[in-house]
């Protein structure tokens, strides 16, 4: 699936002039009820309804948590949780967290990094399969604790797992954050919720095109 979701990814890019603008609804399926919202519409979804508050570390799925930086450097307290996974969404030195496999020497943790910085420039979306692979593999072993984190775990890390579970989950760009929000407080960058309803609009389309394929 992978695979296919890259091809497909580039290959959708430049079909439909609205995917190319992030502040339009589109509605790929004419039959479906949902259409995919605007950056603006999107970002309303953090300011309304209900929501966590700002911690260090939330469960947001069965056995995955997002936190931050001091989350991330305190071994006692993960080697506590049961941390077997972690997703280093702000590797690097400077103005990240650099940790790094070595930092977990001898904790048995399964440790993937990703140099992303917080700005909406960034193209995060480039990790957002790896990042949604390394994931799954995670959570394929029912003994597995994850923890995907970035200074904040607002923007980076919260950005990625909502990709996951698009990707892997079958969820909308809306249901994953709906689901995200209302168990931490996080706030990915304008420029990530553009890159996150381009997501939505490539899944939809490939949604559509293996429905009319079968119709």
């Amino acid at each position: 699936m992978s695979t296919e979701l890259k091809r497909k990814m580039k290959s959708n890019a430049s079909k439909q002039s609205t995917t190319k603008n992030p502040y339009k609804a589109v509605q790929c399926d004419p039959d479906s009820e949902y259409i995919t919202p605007g950056v603006f519409e999107l970002e309303k979804l953090f300011w309304h309804g209900s929501g966590a508050a700002y911690t260090h570390v939330n469960e947001v799925w069965p056995s995955v948590y997002i936190g931050d930086e001091k989350t991330a450097l305190e071994r006692h307290n993960l080697e506590k949780t049961g941390i077997t996974h972690i997703l280093n969404a702000a590797e690097g030195k400077w103005n990240n967290v650099a940790t790094g496999p070595d930092y977990y020497h001898g904790m048995n943790i399964d440790y993937y990094g990703v140099e992303a910085e917080d700005i909406p420039t960034f193209n995060l979306s480039q990790f957002f399969d790896p990042a949604a692979q390394f994931i799954d593999h995670a959570l394929s072993k029912p003994e597995s604790k994850l923890l995907v984190h970035c200074v904040m775990g607002r923007s980076r890390s919260a950005t990625l797992f909502l990709a996951y579970l698009m990707i892997y989950k079958n969820m909308t760009v809306v249901e994953a954050i709906e689901h995200v929000k209302e168990r931490r407080c996080i706030l990915p960058n304008r420029g990530f919720l553009k890159q996150l309803r381009n997501l939505d609009v490539q899944l939809q389309e490939e949604k559509q095109t293996t429905k009319n394929g079968h119709s």
